[in-house]
């Protein structure tokens, strides 16, 4: 794997859990950021080695995804089966659909398969193959109304 694309996995990986800290804590931006920037990208804490993330990456997708938040919100709840709201949503969940979601609007540079397949690859280190099918579902009902 090239190292750039470690550095981005990373980076995806580590967007998803400051969206978290965001949702459930509502630390400020410029806090989080600089938080994740000191503390959790390359480091090591209780003798796990954080991956290098490419951390204009992770900047952008954690910028864009609370700045896009309501946009995005529309586009996951519309590809939601019926009777299925985001709050219903659990919350790791969430920041994955809605980071990935994020890359497939904002970031064309990043094709539709990979964006798909690296926050499939998010997805499976917090949930099960159902949950997973469930993340690439929503993220290809996306896809194909935004690209």
């Amino acid at each position: 794997m090239k190292s750039k694309t470690k550095g981005r996995a990373a980076a995806r990986l580590a967007a998803v859990q400051a969206l978290y800290q965001f949702e459930m804590e509502s630390t400020p931006q410029a806090q989080l950021l600089d938080e994740f920037h000191r503390h959790r990208l390359g480091a090591e804490i209780d003798d796990d080695q954080y991956a290098e993330a490419e951390v204009a990456f992770f900047d952008n997708v954690v910028t864009g995804v609370i700045a896009r938040r309501d946009e995005i919100d529309g586009l996951l709840s519309a590809k939601l089966a019926q009777g299925w709201s985001l709050p219903r949503l659990d919350r790791t969940m969430l920041q994955i659909l809605r980071a990935g979601t994020w890359e497939l609007i904002a970031r064309p540079d990043v094709p539709t398969a990979s964006a798909i397949s690296e926050y499939l690859d998010v997805a499976h280190a917090f949930f099960d193959a159902r949950e997973t099918k469930f993340v690439n579902g929503v993220l290809d009902g996306v896809a194909k109304q935004v690209r």
